[in-house]
């Protein structure tokens, strides 16, 4: 027994300095401390994921994030339906990594107008022979935020042209007063 213990003597010091540099890396985290690149991923992926799943998140919402190093996500965008902010904010502070939600998501007016313009912008858009093909899609890729009478389209297509058809149809629309087209291009340009 004394051998044993004589020989264990040695290793406590070394087996001290890595607890305690342990417990400084837990202590680091615990504190809010920079997250490293692979975490900041998986909390964009989860975010993502969780935003896109809500069951009232749909064509006519546009919900953006922003994720910092030190775990906060700044949700933005616009919602119609009033619940989808909080929704989306108690969705998101459920996630591991996740310290703070800013939500900055606008909730835009009740209008019997803008309900109008939108069914009708929708229509012009989704009925247009080359962008009916992006209706089929669970979550619509092209977004339709209509805030008293101003449209903006937000989203993803896949060639410069679609994008230019859909802000075409858009600016169609009767009651429509402006057309921002933030649509995103997929397509690289050939060099």
């Amino acid at each position: 027994m004394l051998t044993m213990k004589k020989s264990l003597s040695p290793l406590l010091p070394i087996a001290l300095v890595i607890v305690s540099l342990f417990a400084g890396a837990v202590t680091q985290i615990a504190q809010g401390q920079a997250l490293d690149q692979k975490a900041i991923a998986r909390i964009y992926k989860e975010v993502r994921h969780e935003l896109v799943t809500l069951p009232f998140y749909g064509v006519f919402d546009n919900l953006a994030y922003k994720v910092d190093p030190d775990g906060t996500v700044i949700l933005l965008g616009q919602v119609a339906v009033p619940t989808l902010k909080s929704d989306a904010e108690n969705a998101v502070k459920k996630i591991e990594g996740v310290d703070k939600v800013v939500n900055n998501i606008e909730i835009l007016p009740t209008s019997i107008n803008d309900d109008r313009i939108r069914r009708a912008v929708y229509r012009a858009i989704y009925g247009n022979d080359v962008l009916s093909q992006y209706q089929l899609r669970a979550v619509p890729p092209i977004h339709i935020i209509v805030n008293n009478g101003r449209v903006t389209l937000e989203g993803v297509v896949a060639r410069q042209m679609e994008k230019q058809i859909a802000g075409t149809q858009a600016n169609t629309v009767n009651g429509v007063f402006s057309v921002t087209n933030n649509l995103q291009v997929e397509e690289q340009e050939k060099k």
